[in-house]
């Protein structure tokens, strides 16, 4: 088992960041996160984050930076990142009216070609991350997930794995994990099961359905360099939330280090 970094998604903290970005970070910080995922940065400019980081010893991982900002003014999003000393840009998202079928499909992985190569020529490593419509919708034979890892350069575009949602779509994490060894750097650590309705509930870490020991495990395997704590929705305060999930990973993973 190799060691890999503990990371935040802090759209987790979406409510808290809204309210208090730099006390928010400031708290993550204090429970023992390494780095953390920027999902916006609450208007604070890029010199005065890097700085912030800086003195709270968090590593900025990356950023999961909206389809819609990329188009408009990708220059923008690369130089914020560079700045606070970012290594990732993961597109997060397809919005249903961009996805209405097969041809809006190929025109986004053209476009991720094209965006992942500028981010790769400037230093950067460009990723996408899935939800569940990418393995129910499909671009010929393929699903969508893997038609769109097929139709990218690997060079230009990295995975970053969301278990839970491959697991609720219906497939297997730890095979597709193993599927996309050495192209898999990020992987978003998550629980869940699924509600009365049969939607997606996600959970604190240990709490849900998730094999979480195989997903480490497979994801030390297939050389990712980051867990990255996320909950969509949390049942307790958020703040309790990760703390909890980070517990968990420090006495079910970190404590063989």
């Amino acid at each position: 088992m190799r060691r890999m970094s503990i990371g935040l998604q802090l759209y987790t903290l979406r409510e808290e960041t809204a309210a208090d970005f730099k006390g928010t970070l400031r708290k993550v910080a204090e429970l023992g996160y390494e780095g953390v995922e920027f999902a916006g940065y609450g208007g604070i400019p890029a010199e005065e984050m890097k700085a912030l980081l800086d003195e709270l010893g968090l590593k900025a991982i990356g950023s999961h930076v909206g389809l819609h900002l990329m188009r408009e003014n990708l220059q923008q999003e690369i130089d914020y990142l560079k700045t606070i000393g970012a290594k990732y840009m993961i597109c997060p998202f397809v919005l249903p009216e961009d996805r209405k079928g097969e041809e809006d499909w190929k025109s986004l992985f053209s476009f991720l070609e094209e965006a992942g190569a500028e981010a790769t020529k400037q230093g950067l490593i460009f990723g996408y991350h899935n939800h569940d419509f990418e393995f129910t919708d499909h671009v010929g034979s393929e699903t969508v997930f893997d038609a769109m890892y097929t139709a990218v350069s690997p060079e230009f575009l990295q995975v970053e794995m969301d278990v839970c949602w491959v697991q609720f779509a219906g497939q297997d994490p730890l095979a597709y994990i193993n599927k996309y060894a050495g192209r898999l750097p990020l992987l978003h650590l998550k629980d869940f099961d699924k509600d009365e309705n049969g939607g997606l509930k996600t959970l604190e870490l240990s709490q849900g359905i998730v094999d979480l020991p195989a997903v480490i495990q497979a994801a030390s395997d297939a050389g990712t360099q980051w867990l990255i704590v996320e909950q969509d929705n949390c049942q307790n305060p958020p703040l309790q939330s990760i703390e909890n999930s980070l517990n968990w990973v420090k006495n079910n993973y970190l404590n063989q280090f």
